[in-house]
């Protein structure tokens, strides 16, 4: 499965079983991205997918409903790790080779996911990480990074809700992204994703299609700039 595809199906499924136009969220697509660059496979997310709806759906008082993929996250993590385990049998009980086993640590558990040893690990990886960037540029990019570095220290001098600290996070990572797209040719960069995604354009809805390529291009200038993502999907 492609990367395209990947991202495109998954959401595709979500707004059609969500039965409204509603996009998904820059946290939502790091979730999705996360899953992608631990090689889950993509049978398995759209299964458990299904699964939340069909249990939401079979609800007679139907109070709750599913804004967000991080609704499904725990059903697909569960899936996903009974998945491991049956290619373990087949294998007889070898290791099976997935992407927890080429990193150097796996995610933890999802209730220790968002504890304050991990996200206060996270900020300050992140903000070193911000500040080297920082030095490396010049003009409306590092004021913009020292902005961000700013709202970074007082973010770190309590705890916060996941939720909430999320939602600042976005915000600041939405600032580091308009400073790039004003301060970066992308000319050339766009040129060299529509050759990358034109066999898949025709196939994706247009919405689909221009936020993989906005996702694809941003990815790409910061990786260039070698600047962090700050989003907890990312600890």
């Amino acid at each position: 499965m492609n990367y395209y595809n990947y991202f495109s199906e998954i959401e595709e499924l979500f707004i059609r079983r969500r039965g409204r136009n509603l996009l998904l969220s820059p946290l939502d697509w790091a979730l999705i991205e996360s899953w992608q660059e631990r090689e889950v496979p993509l049978h398995i997310i759209l299964c458990g997918i299904e699964k939340i709806f069909d249990g939401v759906d079979g609800q007679t008082d139907r109070k709750r409903t599913v804004k967000s993929l991080l609704y499904c996250k725990e059903e697909i993590e569960a899936q996903y790790a009974g998945w491991l385990e049956r290619q373990v049998g087949k294998n007889g009980n070898k290791k099976v080779e997935s992407s927890e086993s080429k990193v150097p640590s796996q995610k933890p558990p999802e209730s220790n996911l968002f504890s304050d040893d991990a996200v206060a690990a996270h900020l300050e990886k992140v903000s070193l990480e911000l500040k080297l960037a920082k030095d490396k540029t010049e003009g409306d990019l590092q004021m913009t990074l020292g902005k961000v570095l700013s709202h970074l220290t007082k973010l770190r001098e309590k705890a916060h809700p996941a939720e909430n600290l999320e939602n600042s996070l976005e915000k600041l990572d939405a600032m580091i992204d308009e400073s790039l797209l004003r301060n970066f040719e992308t000319e050339t960069l766009k040129g060299e994703i529509e050759k990358q995604i034109a066999a898949y354009k025709n196939k994706m809805e247009r919405e689909v299609y221009r936020r993989t390529f906005d996702l694809m291009l941003l990815k790409r200038l910061r990786e260039q700039s070698e600047i962090p993502c700050l989003s907890l999907f990312y600890l």
